[in-house]
């Protein structure tokens, strides 16, 4: 069975970018790797994203979520993973959101966490690696 792996927000808009050709074919191998999870986190990110930085309309939007979430596993953020992801937080300092994406990884078991916003190689819980795909 493949890992589960977990998509951050950066790996998805890098994906529908053009704008860097090298981050987009990466963030692709990521979608393509392992059994991919992101999180309605990640969602609610992608929409606002793509709105506000690339200017796309609603049904534009609509089709790139309606996208997502048929290739992808998706992770409901509950009052659960609120309060792991303040426990993270605390222990780990990092931001709160940031926490929120980790806690949301460990709720659905995956092993590792494609994203550029935190440090590439950190173990979370000895159960969750931090992978920067755009460093290698």
């Amino acid at each position: 069975m493949p890992d589960k792996i977990f998509l951050d927000t950066n790996i998805i808009i890098y994906s529908y970018s053009q704008d860097e050709p090298d981050k987009q074919q990466q963030a692709i191998k990521c979608l393509q790797s392992g059994q991919p999870w992101i999180s309605t986190q990640v969602i609610n990110e992608t929409v606002n994203t793509l709105r506000r930085k690339f200017s796309l309309d609603f049904t534009q939007i609509s089709a790139v979520i309606n996208e997502l979430t048929q290739q992808l596993q998706v992770a409901t953020v509950s009052v659960k993973t609120i309060q792991s992801a303040i426990a993270i937080s605390d222990k780990y300092q990092f931001s709160y959101f940031d926490s929120l994406i980790i806690a949301s990884s460990l709720e659905v078991g995956c092993n590792l966490l494609y994203t550029e916003d935190l440090n590439d190689g950190q173990k979370i819980d000895y159960r969750l690696t931090i992978c920067n795909p755009f460093l290698k």
